[in-house]
């Protein structure tokens, strides 16, 4: 068992109701789990238009970002994304903003998948990653 798990909500990001955004874990190495983010500014309002499928999944891998900052880490370290889309028609966009992010000669695991809806209402992407790191 992981000793000492810190569970964070970086001040980077809003404050959210019943989750960590990241939670890091000392053990043989630092495993680095991050909660779904949203297309949420810092004051947890969602950005662009409404149904901006670019301007919420841009805000949400910048929310991605400023998650595995606050540890440390970057998109190099992450090797499990999960990403949620609300119309797979937007796909195209996904994989262009993913691939700007991350080093797709090694990019991390990945699920993607269409669902009906999201916690926030008026959201349409959501990504989790869980991230790998040398012991601090």
């Amino acid at each position: 068992m992981a000793s000492n798990p810190r569970f964070l909500n970086p001040g980077t990001l809003y404050k959210p109701p019943g989750y960590s955004h990241v939670v890091d874990i000392v053990g043989p190495g630092r495993v680095i789990y991050i909660a779904g983010q949203l297309g949420l500014d810092s004051d947890g309002k969602l950005v662009g238009a409404a149904g901006d499928f670019r301007a919420q999944a841009t805000q949400a891998f910048a929310n991605l970002k400023l998650a595995l900052n606050a540890v440390g880490a970057g998109f190099e370290h992450v090797v499990k994304i999960n990403n949620y889309l609300t119309d797979m028609s937007h796909l195209p966009i996904f994989r262009e903003l993913r691939d700007a992010h991350f080093n797709m000669a090694a990019p991390p695991a990945s699920t993607t998948v269409a669902i009906s809806k999201l916690a926030v209402p008026g959201a349409v992407f959501e990504i989790e990653a869980i991230a790998m790191l040398p012991q601090a």
